[in-house]
């Protein structure tokens, strides 16, 4: 018989060592995870076994609902190991006890378990052996499965994400495409700074071109300061920013000292002048953009930020969770050599893997097209599961999660 004892106020420390070492390590099971979500309540919950050890935690978000209920959500979690059954039961029979005081209507959760995992280029539906198993564990604590859901709208965390793990030849087994792009933005003298709150500005700026043109909303700078100051140990942007003025007065150097060889040339040194010719086409090419672009700007002063990250490393784990890019500054190639350099940054510090969030799980999008030039891993997790709390109120409880789903990009 399993000696179990349930706890809703862990301590901080305690909490976030058991979550960072254990397997389903997750950002959004952090302690302070809660303190990101404002509009929500929490309690950190977990489970002791007769030793005293902990061997389960759950952030859990509270939602406030009209008439006075509520919703609890478990991002990504809890965390706990699902296959130890009376644990498992333990810990949902005593959250149900708690939720009904709460007059939750239902428990929503999403556990970090990964249903498949593949390269992205071969894409398949071969899940892993135990997906039914634990599909079935869950229903004998009255889940309801919402099932293999494929959009990410579908559901509050995306059921498919693009992930690179950290390998010796992660680095080696770029594309050659994507190698060739970030010579590109070399070529462009494209150089990339690392900060916290003093980017910030310059970060939103580029969020917000981001959101002009793609029509959506994602975060604004109150928000970017929040996970930054919430996590000031492992929050991070990335910056690529650029010199016009300095690349400007590079080219038209170049064309200087092109036009001098070009006049020192012998006449019959044909190959050598068709040589230099090539170099001064690229390079009156080069001067037409940055000229153009100079003009188009109205205080090019110094750095340039072009392209932005902002991400947050979590125990062996690094989440990219918002990037944004000046447009113009297309051509530059900025995202490919920035998000390099985040992986760098993370499997520095010892991370796993750094995800660059959320796919379609059809893989035919603009999003896993461009994170495709990583080589990436795509997870495929096992999805949503609701428990009913209040019964005769499921119902209803499902029309009102659709409703919060829909405000809640927004929170």
């Amino acid at each position: 018989m399993h000696v179990y004892h349930f706890e809703v106020n862990i301590d901080k420390k305690e909490f976030n060592e058991f979550v960072q070492n254990h397997p389903y390590c997750n950002l959004l099971q952090s302690y302070q995870w809660a303190d990101v979500k404002e509009n929500w309540d929490h309690i950190h919950t977990g489970v002791y076994d007769e030793n005293h050890q902990l061997v389960a935690t759950g952030l859990v978000l509270i939602k406030r609902l009209p008439l006075g209920f509520t919703m609890f959500y478990l991002p990504r979690g809890p965390i706990m190991d699902y296959k130890n059954k009376p644990l498992l039961k333990y810990y949902f029979s005593e959250l149900k006890r708690i939720a009904k005081k709460r007059h939750c209507l239902f428990i929503k959760f999403d556990p970090a378990i990964h249903v498949n995992d593949y390269k992205s280029n071969e894409y398949n539906e071969n899940r892993y052996s135990d997906t039914q198993e634990y599909i079935e564990l869950f229903k004998e604590i009255g889940a309801y499965h919402h099932g293999f859901t494929m959009q990410i709208s579908d559901t509050v965390q995306p059921r498919f994400q693009s992930n690179v793990y950290n390998t010796e030849e992660w680095l080696t087994n770029l594309p050659k495409h994507t190698k060739r792009l970030i010579k590109d933005a070399d070529k462009r003298n494209v150089k990339i700074i690392t900060g916290q709150l003093e980017l910030v500005d310059q970060f939103s700026r580029l969020v917000e071109m981001t959101e002009e043109r793609k029509g959506v909303a994602l975060r604004n700078k109150d928000y970017f300061e929040l996970l930054l100051k919430t996590y000031p140990q492992g929050g991070v942007i990335f910056l690529a920013v650029c010199n016009l003025k300095e690349l400007s007065k590079g080219v038209h150097e170049r064309k200087e000292i092109l036009e001098k060889e070009m006049e020192n040339t012998p006449e019959n040194a044909k190959k050598k002048i068709r040589k230099l010719q090539d170099q001064m086409n690229s390079t009156l090419k080069d001067i037409k953009e940055f000229d153009e672009m100079l003009q188009n700007m109205e205080h090019p002063q110094g750095d340039i930020a072009i392209a932005g990250i902002l991400s947050i490393q979590f125990g062996s784990t690094c989440e990219m969770l918002y990037a944004g890019m000046d447009e113009r500054f297309k051509k530059f190639m900025p995202q490919y050599k920035e998000y390099v350099e985040n992986f760098k940054w993370a499997f520095d510090r010892g991370c796993t893997w750094s995800n660059m969030g959320g796919v379609e799980g059809t893989l035919d999008d603009g999003l896993t097209k461009f994170k495709d030039n990583f080589n990436p891993m795509i997870n495929e997790f096992i999805g949503e599961f609701d428990i009913p709390v209040n019964k005769m109120l499921f119902k209803l409880s499902e029309k009102a999660y659709e409703m919060i789903k829909k405000r809640n990009s927004s929170e």
